[in-house]
């Protein structure tokens, strides 16, 4: 099975860069599912999602909106049960820190044509409840691929693959080598990261990234490349007593350093 190492060169142009013209919303909306309990990974994934460009993001929670209304940082919006107060949505992200059951399925009877970013719980949850988002992208480690796909055989590249396939759905097998593969047949082993990234939160972290690129129109796969890439650049700058919140605030460093990159090798191609 053939399948390539991550590099920026893979993904560099589709990276997004707002337009001197735009506004908030044209750089996306992305909404994000609060946990009920575990409300830390639900506030990693949209700090994440916020620092690396979307230009809109909402927390939707009822049992602990009071909590995240006080603990987000000012400019992520959070909203209880209006969902009508909600402008249409680019990307959904659930799963981060666990599954509000009554939010998750109102939402997916509301929103069917956005993509769906699903993270631990809220994969098997949705796999398991009927009819699916048409776009999906789906971020587990190994432990709960093997809970949602137990009979799905191969190596870790093999499996990634035929779930791919199979679900219709990006998959991003998170682990030392994560495996990026999409339900063309395109697949990607990121060997770009750090052990300092196995550590509580970091894939909530990750998963709130790839919903903020998506939110910016950037293409799933390439934003899943970008975001495990960026996500593995983030563990490897900041190295030895890394947390998952260290992870947010290296992301505007790193994503200048990219779009300087593109800029030098535009002005190589350029003719003068």
């Amino acid at each position: 099975m053939v399948w390539q190492t991550n590099k920026v060169e893979l993904w560099l142009d589709d990276l997004p860069v707002p337009s001197p013209f735009g506004n908030k919303y044209d750089r996306g909306h992305a909404v994000i599912i609060g946990a009920p309990e575990l409300t830390g990974a639900t506030r990693l994934a949209a700090s994440s999602c916020a620092r690396v460009g979307a230009g809109l993001v909402t927390v939707v929670a009822q049992e602990a909106n009071t909590i995240y209304r006080s603990s987000l940082p000012p400019e992520i919006m959070v909203r209880d049960n209006n969902y009508t107060a909600l402008t249409t949505p680019a990307v959904i992200l659930a799963g981060c820190g666990g599954v509000a059951p009554q939010i998750f399925q109102t939402l997916r009877t509301r929103f069917t044509d956005c993509l769906w970013v699903l993270d631990a719980d809220a994969i098997i949850k949705t796999l398991s409840q009927g009819k699916r988002p048409e776009k999906m992208v789906i971020t587990p480690h190994q432990g709960e691929f093997d809970r949602s796909f137990p009979k799905t055989s191969g190596s870790r590249v093999e499996q990634a693959h035929k779930v791919a396939k199979f679900y219709n759905s990006m998959v991003i097998l998170k682990g030392p080598r994560t495996v990026i593969a999409s339900p063309d047949g395109r697949i990607v082993v990121n060997v770009h990261a750090s052990p300092y990234l196995a550590s509580a939160g970091t894939g909530d972290v990750l998963a709130g990234v790839v919903a903020g690129l998506i939110a910016q129109a950037m293409p799933p796969f390439e934003a899943c490349c970008a975001a495990v890439w960026i996500h593995g650049d983030a563990a490897r700058r900041f190295g030895p007593g890394m947390v998952a919140g260290d992870i947010p605030n290296l992301v505007p460093s790193i994503l200048g350093d990219i779009l300087k990159l593109r800029h030098e090798t535009t002005a190589d191609t350029v003719p003068t």
